[in-house]
């Protein structure tokens, strides 16, 4: 091959490699960009605070015979706040979280539409794991699950027939809890990460003081929870954007 063949097709690859280089800064069609890289998740401590608003739910109220049960039972919303702190490691997030709710007002229908009232505090401490997915425009879904225990008290029980207490109706007891949760992080610095999520929480059933005339149990109180707060890590390097 000739000393000016060599040359030609140098320089014709030269041009090719250009072209690509070229091609592949060129804005495409529509004016649509690369979509941005996907950052993964990262390791470390964190502390976290939340605040939030919760609908009252449960399966009905029972009470002890010969008394008649309630026809119809409701809970209220109410408001909650907690801390918690926990570890990140990698798309793996753990924690213990302690949450506290203003009491829940309950109604229930005896003999007339709302004649069957009472208070319901909880105060719960749940370890909770989550699946952390991939951060995209510095948003991080993610899904989970807690267990633990939660300090459930009942009072200021009123009722003319189902059944009609003589004495104190005031009941504290400890109750298994568990919860499910979905939501989304969004970083606002290194270290700091607004949380917005959704959480289903379950403290079983829950009873009023006994007597001489009975009881009466409030069967599988729950709550459906929106919940916003701010996770803060020890690390500057642990959020990503």
């Amino acid at each position: 091959m000739s000393r000016l063949s060599t040359f030609v097709l140098a320089g014709t690859a030269l041009a090719a490699s250009q072209a690509a280089v070229l091609a592949a800064d060129m804005p495409r069609p529509g004016g649509s960009q690369p979509p941005p890289p996907v950052v993964s998740a990262s390791a470390g401590w964190y502390l976290r605070g939340d605040i939030g608003y919760g609908w009252g739910r449960l399966d009905g109220s029972e009470t002890t015979a010969p008394f008649a049960n309630p026809t119809s039972s409701s809970l209220d919303s109410t408001f909650l706040g907690g801390v918690g702190a926990g570890y990140k490691s990698s798309w793996l997030r753990t924690d213990v979280t302690v949450d506290y709710r203003v009491p829940f007002k309950y109604e229930g229908t005896g003999a007339t539409p709302g004649d069957v009232s009472a208070r319901i505090s909880a105060a719960s401490a749940l370890f909770n794991a989550y699946f952390d997915f991939d951060t995209w425009h510095s948003l991080t879904p993610y899904v989970g699950g807690g267990a633990g225990a939660s300090y459930v008290r009942v009072y200021d029980y009123v009722s003319a027939v189902t059944p009609p207490f003589s004495g104190d109706t005031s009941h504290t007891q400890w109750n298994f809890t568990w919860a499910v949760m979905a939501g989304v992080g969004y970083t606002l610095a290194p270290n700091l990460m607004v949380d917005l999520g959704y959480r289903y929480i379950d403290f079983g059933d829950v009873r009023t003081a006994e007597d001489i005339s009975g009881q009466t149990t409030f069967k599988n109180v729950a709550a459906h929870e929106v919940r916003l707060g701010l996770r803060w890590s020890f690390d500057d390097g642990l959020a990503n954007y």
